[in-house]
């Protein structure tokens, strides 16, 4: 007890020294946690967006589908199978889908598109296309409005500019693109929406009429009321054509799917592709959604469905997305390998600059009768105190960056956010919520702090009384 308090007051006999020494692990444990905690932040934001718009947790398909996405491989909806499947405790609803390729065309152009049938009201347990309808859009026609509004500033002309023909699901993401700040929102949002509306509308059972993606309206140059005709083959090599009219323009997070997709009402696919009654997937909103609950999940259901279906979970579905990210977060973590081999650097340059400080200090207290033993003790206490200072002062403030972060991630605006679309990214930094990394992150840099000891340890064994008199 007597070796703690005086390795405690040995810390503050020297302060700036201590806060040195602490300041250099501080930031270390801030900045690991900090990275680690938008890298997986991010990851799930990309997860959940491929997920939710398109995917879902798990799915109910013909064996062959997968491989093989043809009309044939489809598979008769089953009610009774339905009612097993939500009597299953982690399945909140069954959402029904018709998939299959078409070739769309407006006249002059064409191009090959993902025709999915969806039953609207269902759809909205999972993807909720709804919620991403398209409310405004910067058109050359809204642009030269707000050029001609003598009430805007012109940087909002300025922005207007650049973000030309682009979508957006909500006013707020319109603000931001255009600078505008939140006590300026009042006087100048109301008319800028009013400028950029875009009126839009359902797509009901029974009815003719389809929702397309954004990009893909652009690149054919539709818009609402116009016709949209698709061409491909039905169930059973039969001819699937018809045209319809677009009813709605939807934004989708993906802009690889929102590049290609037409939202059909699932029986009106059905039609188009000569399949009454068939589904190609059998999607499954679930309660939770942990690795280990979908496993189970789909453990359970495999034991119900017929020998001609499979059960599909997410990471399957979406393999190449799956790997990407994998491979993404090696990098991270040799990113952050590279960030502990700096700060190790710095850990021990400091404890390298304390031991030389000390040196004589070290051979005073040896000369009047302490132990090396005893000294190389007080000084690992030393050392711990000070790794603990700094690890929990990081670990608090990253705690407080992270919460925050969690809650009100950072969203981009005006040039910056330009720059993310256009390399189809969203303009958002997520945060990953407080979990096993922060633990292990604080015992990475708990163990730089150890081995850093070894050096100071050494020089005390070796130390030579006279010559650290003389230091």
């Amino acid at each position: 007890m007597n070796n703690l308090k005086l390795a405690w007051r040995n810390l503050w006999r020297n302060r700036r020294r201590t806060l040195i020494t602490s300041a250099s692990i501080f930031f270390a444990v801030f900045f690991a946690l900090v990275m680690r905690s938008i890298q997986l932040g991010s990851y799930d934001h990309m997860y959940k967006n491929a997920i939710e718009s398109y995917t879902g947790y798990i799915q109910v398909q013909h064996k062959d589908f997968w491989d093989e996405k043809i009309v044939d491989n489809t598979f008769a909806y089953d009610q009774h199978l339905e009612q097993q499947l939500l009597a299953d405790k982690n399945v909140e609803s069954t959402i029904p889908r018709f998939e299959s390729f078409a070739l769309a065309s407006n006249g002059p152009q064409t191009k090959g598109v993902l025709v999915m049938g969806v039953d609207p009201e269902k759809e909205k347990h999972l993807s909720n296309v709804s919620d991403k309808m398209v409310k405004y859009r910067l058109s050359p026609e809204a642009i030269e409005k707000i050029q001609l509004d003598p009430d805007q500033p012109e940087k909002v002309k300025e922005l207007a500019v650049l973000f030309e023909n682009s979508a957006y699901t909500s006013n707020s993401r319109l603000q931001l693109d255009l600078g505008i700040d939140d006590k300026k929102a009042s006087e100048l949002m109301p008319a800028i929406e009013a400028h950029t509306a875009s009126k839009n509308g359902s797509i009901h059972m029974g009815e003719p009429g389809v929702w397309v993606g954004d990009k893909l309206s652009q690149y054919l140059q539709l818009g609402i009321g116009d016709t949209i005709v698709l061409i491909s083959q039905g169930y059973h090599a039969t001819t699937a054509a018809g045209k319809y009219e677009i009813k709605g323009i939807v934004k989708i997070p993906l802009p690889d799917i929102d590049n290609k997709i037409v939202y059909l009402p699932l029986d009106i696919c059905q039609g188009l592709f000569n399949a009454e009654g068939n589904l190609t997937s059998l999607a499954l909103a679930v309660n939770d959604n942990g690795d280990k609950d979908i496993a189970q999940t789909v453990q359970r259901i495999s034991a119900l469905i017929p020998e001609d279906q499979r059960v599909m979970e997410w990471r399957e579905m979406n393999e190449v997305m799956v790997s990407q990210m994998d491979a993404d977060d090696k990098g991270g973590q040799i990113m952050l390998g590279i960030l502990y081999l700096v700060i190790a650097f710095g850990v021990f340059g400091t404890v390298l600059m304390l031991t030389a400080e000390r040196k004589r200090e070290f051979g005073v207290l040896v000369a009047i009768g302490m132990q090396k033993k005893k000294l190389a003790s007080i000084m690992t206490m030393e050392m711990l105190f000070i790794g603990l200072i700094g690890i929990l002062a990081g670990a608090l403030v990253a705690s407080m960056v992270i919460l925050y972060g969690v809650e009100h991630p950072i969203i981009f605006k005006g040039e910056t956010a330009k720059i993310f679309e256009e390399y189809g990214m969203e303009p958002k930094m997520a945060f990953w919520n407080i979990d096993t990394y922060y633990i292990w992150q604080m015992v990475i840099v708990a163990f730089m702090v150890l081995l850093s000891i070894v050096y100071p340890m050494r020089k005390i064994f070796g130390m030579k009384v006279v010559n650290a008199l003389r230091a």
